[in-house]
């Protein structure tokens, strides 16, 4: 496949993940060709000490993988934002490279964004059919506090969601000094999306590897947060449209999830 012709393209950061990330362009690249979809990845690598980038390289010989390097640890958002700047599709994506975030959600999420007249596609834990499993329950109690602390500045019930698709046009001219986890939550916000949907998924805790969470990326979301909030007060756009699409087989059909999304 030329993947300057992609569908989509999905980006994913990378630091020291070179054990996941055979399994995890495996997985994307096969549920992707299943349902037809050309998909392109983009491994931003900070500069892994572990060969994470290098595994990248060998792979980006068959064309379907890029890779950009950075010299250092520079903040999973603007790792995100580099990668959708060497994207060459129309719809965006993202996904964590440690694989919490299921490639098998990717067809469904792609074929809502195409259904329905949507800037923003997210792969969410807290709504119908969407859940945790193996996640100590503290980091699951401080994920949900984010995201009700969240629900004033928008819809999204998921708005730390790190796996999302986007129409690349919403993202022309966006700009952030951001550089902490939550690019999310920052798009949802600071890219005026007019319609948003969720679409219900089951996150993984890592199994191996160290989590990406320290205390100088809380304090930067409540940095974050207050903000978005500030910029919320001023009334700079109007509230997306919101909705939630159910994942079970017999719902998902390009003609069911439109009637569902109004398009």
């Amino acid at each position: 496949m030329n993947p300057s012709m992609a569908d989509l393209t999905i980006v994913v950061p990378t630091y020291n993940e070179r054990e996941r990330l055979d399994p995890l362009l495996m997985g994307i690249f096969q549920a992707a060709d299943a349902q037809l979809i050309n998909v392109q990845v983009v491994v931003v690598d900070d500069n892994s000490v572990d060969g994470t980038g290098q595994r990248a390289d060998e792979w980006a010989r068959g064309g379907r993988v890029r890779v950009v390097h950075r010299p250092k640890k520079l903040g999973l958002g603007s790792a995100v934002l580099d990668g959708f700047a060497v994207a060459d599709s129309n719809i965006v994506g993202v996904m964590d490279a440690d694989l919490s975030h299921p490639p098998d959600l990717i067809p469904i999420l792609y074929s809502t964004m195409r259904a329905g007249d949507l800037d923003f596609v997210v792969a969410s834990r807290y709504v119908p059919d969407g859940g945790t499993r193996d996640w100590a329950f503290a980091r699951r109690a401080l994920s949900r506090v984010a995201c009700w602390l969240a629900r004033p500045i928008t819809p999204v019930r998921d708005a730390t969601s790190g796996f999302f698709l986007a129409r690349r046009d919403r993202l022309d001219g966006f700009r952030t000094r951001v550089r902490g986890f939550k690019i999310g939550l920052e798009l949802f916000v600071r890219a005026e999306p007019r319609r948003v949907a969720e679409v219900g998924y089951v996150f993984v805790g890592r199994t191996s590897g160290q989590s990406k969470l320290t205390l100088r990326e809380c304090t930067g979301f409540i940095l974050q947060l207050a903000g978005l909030y500030v910029r919320s007060l001023s009334g700079a756009a109007a509230r997306p449209g919101h909705f939630i699409v159910p994942v079970r087989a017999e719902s998902r059909t390009t003609a069911s999830v439109a009637r569902r999304l109004g398009a």
